[in-house]
């Protein structure tokens, strides 16, 4: 299915399949069975080797890495990750994606912008994608703390890392990789000069964090406080269009 076009005409071929695993947690998963078995086979320890082998997959689990079908219209900025909207807030950007990078390239201007941040679980997907297609202008790793990554004060306190991309018409999208409680590494897969194709796989987080998207000014955003989406498959905002949505829990 991998580079197949879909549409909502009924093109394309769909079917449901095991998602695989990333070679980043290939590792990680590997070395839990490992452990979990030493018990198992050797002591004859069920009530621990069981349980640890349960949590083999669970580290598995939290590696995978499914297909997304990418919407490819061109003013449609997508969700960079699973999770649930936590926060909309009007804000000014990090002061790490605005103003000259020193090398003649301009980045986020320094006034309010909307900013979306999405909170993933240890259940989610945790592969982050990129929200446009264009150039990586920067990405700026900041060390912090590990605090709760649903508190607004995670944005500023918090071990993350801030990726500009601009697109070839000159806008860009701002988005910060944020640790959590859990999170201890942000692993990125892109450097400054790469081309990124909208939905490509940029990053991930380990164990739990959250992401935010600053949205240009006059965008506002496509989802709701509250609503799950999926990185590479959710329109998080539309380019030029402001407008009041409202949704009802139940």
């Amino acid at each position: 299915m991998a580079g197949e076009i879909l549409d909502n005409q009924g093109r394309g071929e769909a079917s449901w399949s095991w998602p695989p695993i990333h070679p980043e947690g290939r590792k990680y998963g590997l070395i839990a069975v490992a452990i979990a078995l030493v018990p198992l086979l050797i002591f004859d320890w069920e009530i621990i080797g069981w349980p640890l082998l349960f949590l083999a997959v669970g580290v598995f689990s939290f590696f995978r890495d499914p297909e997304r079908v990418i919407p490819q219209a061109e003013n449609a900025i997508i969700s960079p990750a699973d999770g649930m909207v936590t926060l909309i807030r009007t804000v000014e950007p990090p002061l790490e994606l605005q103003g000259d990078d020193g090398a003649g390239n301009m980045g986020l201007p320094a006034e309010p912008m909307t900013r979306i941040s999405v909170f993933m679980s240890v259940f989610d997907v945790h592969i982050n994608r990129a929200p446009i297609a264009g150039t990586v202008q920067r990405v700026v790793y900041v060390p912090g703390k590990f605090v709760n990554a649903d508190l607004d004060k995670a944005s500023e306190e918090n071990e993350r890392q801030h990726v500009l991309i601009e697109r070839g018409d000159g806008v860009k999208i701002g988005f910060t990789q944020i640790a959590g409680l859990v999170a201890r590494r942000i692993v990125p897969f892109v450097k400054p000069g790469d081309t990124v194709a909208k939905g490509q796989r940029i990053g991930l987080i380990r164990f739990g964090s959250r992401v935010d998207l600053y949205l240009p000014a006059g965008t506002e955003p496509k989802v709701l406080m509250g609503q799950k989406i999926i990185a590479g498959e959710t329109v998080l905002a539309e380019l030029g269009q402001a407008s009041l949505l409202e949704g009802v829990s139940q």
